[in-house]
């Protein structure tokens, strides 16, 4: 397996869980700076590599009137302050091949988003940048076609690429994480990380709803079977989120979910690796 390097992060066999952490959407200057603070100094306590998501553009809404986010300016000049005062390295979703450029400045990893990881000329544009590319898997792919996007990518000759299981779609409003996902995906040989937000999610209606109870679950059980890291979208208050408020992890409780997961790779980590 390939190992994909962050300044002093290192992603894939035998290395460390990453975690990539922090709130579904930039909601404001103040909130996403004060959860890279609150992330940081947890990082900081028990030890693990972190890598700081937030959203700058919500583009797959499921309503019109969904909040989005500040957009592509706004958006990258707060996620800039993050990385400069706290150090972090940044993940952020591209939506378009006109904003892979301007993010490429700032981002430390470029996502793909899952409803967009068959989009050739997006891929091509995220690969050509050289940046670590980090390609959601499609609610409606199969795990083992996604070294089709992976071949995309690697055509530019880059390959620092991550893959991420989100669930699989059950059904119009049902997800379902798949533990077969993770070695299937490794095969490619590159590290996959397991989205244990999203896959809480249940599709449909207005907004997005889902089923919270179910993150620690289905995290451990990813863990368990391999995975190199996990994504989850955290928040200090969800009920209050403007953006997955049903699958965002409450902050207070993160920290002892994050030692049970840290604790778990240390137990199973031989088996896999």
């Amino acid at each position: 397996m390939s190992e994909i390097r962050l300044d002093n992060i290192k992603i894939g066999k035998r290395q460390p869980l990453v975690f990539i952490l922090g709130p579904c959407v930039i909601e404001s200057y103040d909130h996403t700076l004060f959860m890279a603070e609150q992330l940081r100094q947890l990082a900081e306590r028990l030890k693990f590599p972190l890598i700081f998501k937030a959203s700058f553009d919500k583009a797959n809404r499921s309503s019109v009137d969904s909040y989005r986010g500040p957009g592509l300016e706004e958006g990258l000049k707060i996620l800039m302050a993050v990385k400069d005062k706290f150090t972090l390295p940044i993940i952020t979703d591209v939506h378009e091949t006109g904003q892979v450029a301007p993010v490429a400045e700032v981002a430390d990893v470029i996502q793909i988003p899952a409803f967009l990881c068959r989009q050739t000329d997006l891929l091509l544009a995220a690969g050509q940048t050289g940046k670590a590319i980090n390609v959601k898997k499609g609610q409606f792919v199969a795990p083992q076609d996604m070294q089709h996007a992976v071949r995309k990518i690697e055509s530019t000759g880059n390959r620092r690429i991550l893959l991420t299981e989100r669930g699989a779609s059950f059904g119009y409003g049902a997800l379902i994480a798949d533990l077969r996902a993770v070695p299937i995906m490794q095969k490619t040989g590159y590290p996959v990380i397991f989205d244990a937000t999203h896959s809480a999610q249940a599709p449909g209606g207005k907004t997005t709803g889902g089923s919270r109870e179910f993150i620690p679950c289905t995290a451990r059980a990813m863990v368990a079977a391999g995975c190199n890291g996990i994504f989850m979208e955290v928040h200090d208050d969800p009920e209050q989120a403007l953006s997955d408020r049903s699958t965002q992890y409450p902050l207070a409780h993160l920290s002892e979910l994050i030692e049970q997961l840290i604790a778990l790779r240390t137990l199973v980590k031989d088996f896999h690796d």
